[in-house]
Order: structure tokens, then sequence, then C-alpha cells
């Protein structure tokens, strides 16, 4: 926007004039500096972020030279950083316009708007400065709107001016990372994949596209591909930490702990510790059975960020493993006051308070935990365990009650067959088995796990053969 690359001569100059302007506001005589010098004094107080001195120069330069409309320019720009915003825009809409670059005016103004909250009116004078631009940064003009229909929610009409961005400059690393944010939020991860594949296919090596393209694997589990994207990236860009972190997380997920261990601590010889990084190899170290190095690095994690739950929710794990369940809960209900509203940690919690068998804080936190993830498959088996363990009466009834505010977990019909098993309703479980099974197979057949003894009842083998 400014012009800061000055000759020798130019800098003398300013020298002396920025001297003259500082005496002047400090009370001494005015001294005429010319259009040009003081444009240069508005400018290097504005680079510089003095405000405030800059708004009082544009102020005397508007004195001196109404005619330029340039100063009134400055002016709103000084009072842009100075956080008046609603001032600028009225010095913006009162501006002469002679000598002042359109480009730059509906630059700042779109600028202002954005600030303001006004996306609408931050895109109109986006636009407007792209149709008075040249093609040098028109493509981070593009980001900039792209990000405004990001403010409104419009993800899709963003996505289309992030490809344009893109199209302009293919080297624009921010339009490719908001692409995948946009998708994201829109759970479209596969024209995600398709968009990064596209441009991948113009771009080859752009480790910053393969390393979104394995995002998008990602979120679809496909951690194969994930992987095999992650790989290109680091090919391209070794040393490129977070395809590192990334990649490790899919090792994470396909249980290839050692080679999750060694990408995680790639990473951090390139970006250096992170404390989630410490706590993702505490969680692979605890998977191997390690548990020394993993309550080690469970706490190198809780020294870089004492805040950080799921550290210590591991260390109260770890405790529990080494017998010591009590002194395990202490630890996992300080992850819980780290982040209350989490339905894993009171998961976890719910079983170790089962575990010492006090039953009624376990139920507490099993009921709290689907309250806030009422999908948990896991949550609700061990839930209705407990409680059909003390009574498969009131099991039933939890569970009915569950059931009607919550169809959309699919564990808990396979649940109820064995609920009636139980109590007794033999015909009434196998009806209800063989609808589970026509809905989903596998899960239905889950009933032998919860419980075996069904394995010797042969009205439920022949329905699950049939």
């Amino acid at each position: 926007m400014f012009d800061d690359d000055e000759d020798d001569s130019s800098e003398n100059y300013l020298k002396e004039d920025l001297e003259i302007f500082e005496s002047y506001i400090k009370g001494n005589n005015a001294v005429f500096i010319d259009s040009d010098r003081l444009e240069a004094i508005v400018d290097h107080y504005l680079i510089n972020g003095n405000f405030s001195k800059a708004l009082l120069a544009t102020e005397m330069a508007i004195t001196h030279f109404s005619y330029n409309g340039l100063f009134s320019l400055r002016k709103a720009q000084a009072l842009t950083g100075l956080g008046k915003l609603n001032d600028a825009i009225d010095v913006l809409d009162n501006i002469q316009s002679f000598g002042v670059p359109s480009f730059e005016f509906h630059l700042t103004k779109a600028s202002i708007f954005s600030q303001l909250k006004d996306s609408k009116n931050a895109i109109k004078n986006y636009t407007l400065a792209i149709e008075a631009a040249g093609e040098e940064d028109i493509d981070d003009i593009y980001l900039d709107i792209a990000l405004e229909y990001q403010n409104l929610g419009k993800f899709k009409e963003a996505i289309d001016i992030l490809r344009t961005a893109i199209s302009v400059n293919p080297q624009n690393e921010g339009a490719l990372y908001e692409i995948a944010f946009c998708y994201d939020q829109l759970g479209d991860y596969q024209q995600a994949i398709s968009c990064y594949s596209q441009f991948i296919d113009e771009n080859p090596y752009s480790f910053t596209a393969w390393y979104n393209l394995g995002n998008a694997h990602s979120k679809l589990e496909d951690y194969a591909k994930a992987i095999w994207a992650y790989d290109y990236s680091l090919l391209i860009n070794k040393d490129f930490g977070p395809a590192h972190f990334n990649m490790a997380n899919a090792y994470l997920s396909q249980e290839k702990f050692f080679k999750a261990i060694e990408h995680f601590n790639e990473c951090m010889r390139i970006d250096g510790d992170d404390a989630s990084a410490y706590c993702y190899i505490g969680e692979c170290y605890e998977q191997l059975n390690e548990l020394e190095l993993s309550k080690h690095n469970y706490k190198r994690s809780i020294e870089l960020a004492p805040m950080l739950s799921e550290a210590w929710l591991g260390l109260g794990i770890i405790e529990d493993l080494e017998g010591r369940t009590r002194e395990g809960i202490v630890l996992i209900e300080k992850a819980l006051e780290f982040e209350p509203n989490n339905a894993g940690i009171m998961h976890v919690l719910a079983g170790a308070y089962e575990k010492i068998s006090e039953f009624e804080l376990a139920k507490e936190f099993y009921k709290g935990s689907l309250e806030l993830n009422p999908h948990d498959e896991e949550c609700l088996s061990d839930y209705i365990e407990l409680l059909t363990e003390e009574s498969p009466a009131n099991a039933f009834e939890v569970l009915q009650n569950f059931i009607g505010e919550h169809k959309e977990n699919r564990i808990a019909a396979v649940l109820k067959v064995n609920l009636y098993w139980l109590r007794g309703q033999k015909e009434e479980a196998l009806h209800l088995f063989s609808k589970c099974l026509q809905e989903n197979g596998q899960k239905a057949k889950s009933i032998f796990d919860i419980n075996p003894n069904l394995l010797d009842d042969q009205d439920f083998l022949n329905l699950s053969q049939d």
C-alpha cells in the first residue's frame, strides 16, 4: 500500500521533515512542508503503526492540501488503526475522488467493513477493488472475499471464490487451507478429495495440497489413503511438521504405535516440543503396555500444558491399570475439571467408580456421559450392564426411556433383546433380534458378546445363521 523503498536523499529529507513535524506537534511554530514530503511523513507513521501521529499529519495535510483526496484516505487509514472504524467510514464517504487510487480506496473501505462485521459491504468493496486492480495480489483479495462468505456461513460460495484465487495463484497456501476448512464445515469430504485431486493433477509438487488431501481421507477414516497422501507431502517437503503430526495420528488410528511414535517425534524435531504430541506418544506406549514410558510422556505433556485434560486422563488410566484406581480417579477428575462437558472423560470416570464399587457415583457419570453423547454405544452398554446386575427390571425401564428419547444409538435395541431374554420374554426377544438382524446383521450378532449364554440357545443361533 505504501512505498517505503526510498533512496538515501529521500531518507535524509524524511528524517529532517520528521524532526520538523515532531517539533510542531510539541507546540513550536509550524513550518511549511510540501505535499509529497508530507505524504512521506504520513506513510512513515502508518507503516510503523504510529496512528496517532499519522492522524495529526493527515489533518495538517488536509488543511494545506484539501484538494488532494489521498490525505483523506490516509486519515481514514489512521482512524482505522486507532479503532475508530465508524469515523473512518464517514471520512471515506465524504472523500474527494481527486488523487485517490480507486483500488486502494475500495480495499481500505472493505477492510473497515470487515472489522465492523459487515460482510456484505466488505464483499461489495473487495469486488470493486478487484475491478480496479492489476494482477498483483488479486488472489489475496479473492481470499478476503471468501473469508467474508465464511463469516456469513456461505461455505459453497466461499469455495467458488477460493477456486478462483487458486486459479490465479496456485501457490496461495491460505486459499488451499481455507478450502479444506469450508469442506470441513460442509462435511463434504468426498468433494474435498475430488477438489484436491484435480488440483494435484495440475500442481503435483504442492505439498500443502497433498497434506490437505490426506486430511480429507483422515476425516473419512480412510487412514491408508491418508498416509499415502501425507507421504507424498513429505517427499516434497520432508520438514513439514503438520504432515508428520497428522500421519502419526493416522498410524495411531491404525494401531501402528511404533510408526506413530516415530512421526510424532519427527514433528517435534522440526517444530519443537508439543504437548499434544507427547500426550499421543503417551497413549501409544499405554497401548503397548509400556506404562513407565507412557507416564513419562503424559507428565512431559502436562509440564508443557498444565490444563491439557487428555494428559491428566491418560495418567489417571495408567494409575488404574497399575492397580491404584482411587489415585487414578483423582487424576481423571482433574481432567474433568478442565473439560467438564467431555462425555468420554465421564465414561472413564464412571468405569473407575464402578471398579471400586461406588455404584451410585458410577451411574451418575454414566448418565452424564450419555446426556452429552447419546450416540456412544460402549457407554450405553456399560451403563445397562451395571443396572442389569442390580435389577434387570430397572435396567429395562431405563433402556426403554432412553430409546424413547434417543433412537439413534444402534446398540440400544440389541441390549433390549438381552433384557427381554433375561426377563423370560423369549418370544419378544427373538422377534426383536430378527428385526435387528435385518437392520444391521453385524451389530445384531454382538448380542453373543453381551450375553455368551445365548450361544447355547438354538433359536438365536438359527436366526443368526439365516
